[in-house]
């Protein structure tokens, strides 16, 4: 009894080949190239276009002050319109140095897909002006790899606060 019991402990345990990813390994570089992506020429270049290409068609977006959004077509229309509707005021994004984790996903021994996480801060941009910091927050993303092609498929952004309301 007592090793059937031991054996289901481990069984739950997980092996170090599915552990986070070191920062050299080529899912980490690959992940970090999308956050890129995602945020240097979406979000803060406006380059919205690329979304299409690397958001999913089944996309679930869940932000903790924002809301939720269930299609790729209204997440598009919201970067659009939120982030860069307005260019003399522009929200920009920058990710927390050191703060990134990649995590692979496997069925069967094959890579299907891999938990992003990290920590980024947000500041507006206005002409003549410094960037003003407005808020920090955690993000975890689902990446699914179809092919040779990685798509968003989930977004989970919480924990945001302001810089006035300290540390965590």
């Amino acid at each position: 009894m007592k090793a059937l019991l031991v054996a289901l402990l481990l069984a739950g345990v997980p092996s170090a080949a599915h552990a986070q990813e070191s920062t050299e390994s080529d899912l980490f570089k690959a992940l970090k190239e999308l956050d890129d992506i995602l945020f240097e020429r979406s979000f803060n270049r406006c380059e919205y276009s690329v979304l299409n290409q690397i958001v999913s068609d089944d996309f679930e977006f869940y932000h903790d002050s924002g809301g939720f959004e269930n299609s790729k077509a209204s997440f598009i229309q919201t970067v659009q319109k939120n982030i860069c509707g307005n260019p003399a005021i522009k929200p920009i994004r920058k990710l927390v140095a050191g703060s990134l984790e990649v995590f692979p996903l496997y069925e069967n021994g094959a890579l299907y897909g891999a938990i992003q996480r990290g920590e980024h801060e947000f500041f507006l941009r206005q002409e003549g002006v410094p960037l003003r910091h407005t808020s920090t927050a955690r993000f975890t993303h689902v990446w699914i790899k179809e092919g040779d092609s990685w798509l968003l498929k989930r977004v989970l952004s919480y924990d945001h606060h302001s810089p006035d309301e300290g540390g965590r």
